[in-house]
């Protein structure tokens, strides 16, 4: 396949964990059989040993490697007590929303002792995605690389690398992260933080007891290494770095963008971002830490730690250099707060635009929207002291809607015109109550509660402004958006102008996307054209805001050709 996983022990490939099977069509690419089997195991990090839920006893999961234009299969066998459901983060999923994954949004969950198959084809897109659980917090140890590969004879659109690596980071609970959020849940007050950040599972030599679980990458001198790295942190944006070396950034989220180098990257929950390495063209006599922590910008509590891995260079043949204590590099990171440096980052970040790859950002809009993301507050039930601001329960929301799961799936609701009682179509397009969002915060900071939907008609094309707010203090939100990719055109602080800020919009080769933060204390601009009949889910990746309430769903409506209508529901699709 051309793509290589460093045999760390957490992170060993076995493919005896799937069936294998090869269906060869030379238009379409090809069936790819995979068979997750969601199961308990121990694991032991930090010294704590604790069962964990996990695929086909892997950890973290086992990686997913496809070519553009390949169908995959993927049967998900539970059994385990808990509910389980996939989420494969950035697959397009035209037409396959049913395959999407989200609990109560595309589907009902998979209850213990069943079996759901996810069918989808990857269509337009190559570079690294992730899957994960999308219900509760069991995503902090269900995921895992999605490896998406050109099409046979298609070059990278830069220089094909020795090695590739994926570079998976995660975060590490010596408690059960279900017990975590639903104590939070039930106190109304923030969640205890992670203990350890992880790469490949393994949290690194600047945690106790973990100099044995540190992730090591051996190479070679003159070489370039394509590491694919993907956050699936439950709650914190990375800065990552590796001392003494540049990086090369080429993709994000499966798209490619114009090369530029960095020495330190910041990448938020839900983002994925492919580097080129270089490594040195001859042997240092060092080793070289890579290193990545928290971007913080909230008010609460947060895992202020640091993951360490090690960048190891083969020793020349015959050499003495093996047995020689060698000297070791530690890279120098922004500070937990550097919004300066997370704004230039992104800011450098855009789309090649090519005639191969170009960058299709919808020049007119159909419909306007202007959403705030932020949190709030919600009242403590009756005769309990809840432990969120002034004794009251912490939410989130946008557009001041806190939104309520629904108890069967929403896509199942739409799909057989039985919406009633399931969810509403009135999410509102603009704030119900404007305000000043980045200035002082109103006096009332409660939110309000409801399944509510924005409805589109196939083919509208969406201009969406994300406005951070300062209720209860302005924080950066990466912001996930299901079923499409988008386009970043403008982004800033304060409160967005409308009649000032839409002229300064680059709709040339902004940089796509399907993950965005949210600038703390400022506000975004997307736009999408709505071409993907189905019901799409859009949330907050720190998944405490999303257990808080801080995501929607829009509907796409279906077109009126045949090929772009939503495929009716599979015979196995889970029930309620």
């Amino acid at each position: 396949m051309g793509v290589f996983l460093l045999s760390s022990p957490a992170f060993l490939v076995f493919f005896s964990f799937f069936t294998f099977c090869l269906l060869v069509d030379p238009v379409f690419g090809i069936t790819r059989h995979y068979k997750f089997d969601v199961k308990l195991h121990n694991v032991t990090r930090l010294c704590h040993t604790r069962s964990i839920v996990s695929v086909n006893g892997q950890f973290p999961g086992p990686r997913i490697v496809a070519r553009e234009g390949d169908q995959l299969l993927i049967k998900v066998v539970n059994h385990v007590p808990n509910n389980v459901s996939i989420h494969w983060h950035g697959i397009r999923q035209l037409r396959s929303g049913w395959a999407d994954g989200p609990a109560y949004v595309t589907q009902c969950p998979i209850q213990t002792g069943q079996s759901y198959v996810y069918n989808f084809t990857i269509i337009g897109q190559r570079g690294t995605l992730f899957w994960h659980a999308h219900i509760s917090w069991l995503r902090a140890t269900l995921y895992g690389p999605i490896i998406i590969l050109p099409k046979r004879g298609i070059p990278y659109p830069f220089s094909k690398p020795y090695k590739e690596v994926p570079i998976v980071f995660g975060e590490w609970f010596n408690a059960d992260p279900e017990a975590v959020i639903s104590q939070a849940l039930q106190t109304g007050g923030g969640p205890n933080v992670s203990d350890a950040y992880t790469i490949n599972g393994l949290p690194g030599p600047l945690y106790n007891c973990s100099a044995k679980d540190t992730f090591k990458l051996k190479v070679k001198p003159g070489k370039t290494y394509l590491l694919r790295l993907v956050n699936a942190a439950l709650n914190d944006e990375l800065f990552f770095s590796i001392a003494n070396h540049t990086l090369t950034v080429v993709d994000v989220d499966a798209v490619y963008v114009k090369p530029f180098k960095t020495e330190t990257l910041l990448i938020t929950p839900g983002q994925t971002t492919n580097v080129i390495l270089k490594t040195k063209p001859s042997y240092p006599n060092a080793t070289f830490f890579m290193t990545a922590r928290p971007y913080v910008t909230g008010q609460g509590t947060f895992d202020n730690s640091t993951v360490a891995g090690i960048l190891a260079y083969e020793s020349p043949p015959n050499s003495l250099h093996s047995s020689i204590m060698l000297p070791l590099f530690k890279p120098i990171l922004p500070a937990l707060n550097d919004t300066s440096f997370a704004t230039k980052f992104g800011n450098k970040l855009r789309s090649l635009a090519s005639a191969q790859y170009p960058a299709n950002v919808p020049q007119k809009v159909d419909k306007h929207f202007f959403f705030t993301v932020g949190l709030g507050t919600s009242p403590c039930q009756h005769n309990q002291t809840c432990q969120g601001p002034n004794g009251t329960k912490f939410a989130a929301s946008v557009n001041n809607v806190s939104f309520a799961m629904p108890t069967s799936a929403l896509l199942q609701a739409h799909f057989f015109g039985q919406s009633n009682g399931v969810y509403t179509p009135d999410f509102p397009s603009t704030p119900l109550t404007p305000f000043n969002y980045t200035g002082s915060p109103p006096n009332n900071t409660m939110v309000s509660n409801g399944t509510k939907v924005v409805v589109l008609p196939f083919n509208t094309s969406v201009e969406l402004v994300m406005q951070d707010t300062s209720i209860l203090g302005a924080e950066s939100h990466p912001l996930h958006l299901h079923g499409f990719n988008f386009f970043i055109v403008g982004q800033g602080f304060g409160n967005f102008d409308p009649n000032k800020d839409p002229a300064k919009f680059n709709l040339i080769d902004p940089v796509e996307r399907n993950t965005v933060g949210v600038p703390s204390g400022g506000w975004v601009a997307i736009r999408f054209l709505a071409d993907n009949p189905g019901v799409w889910f859009m949330h907050c990746h720190l998944e405490v805001h999303t257990s808080w309430g801080l995501k929607m769903a829009w509907i796409v409506l279906d077109g009126e050709l045949p090929t772009q209508k939503l495929l009716p529901p599979p015979a196995d699709l889970p029930k309620c």
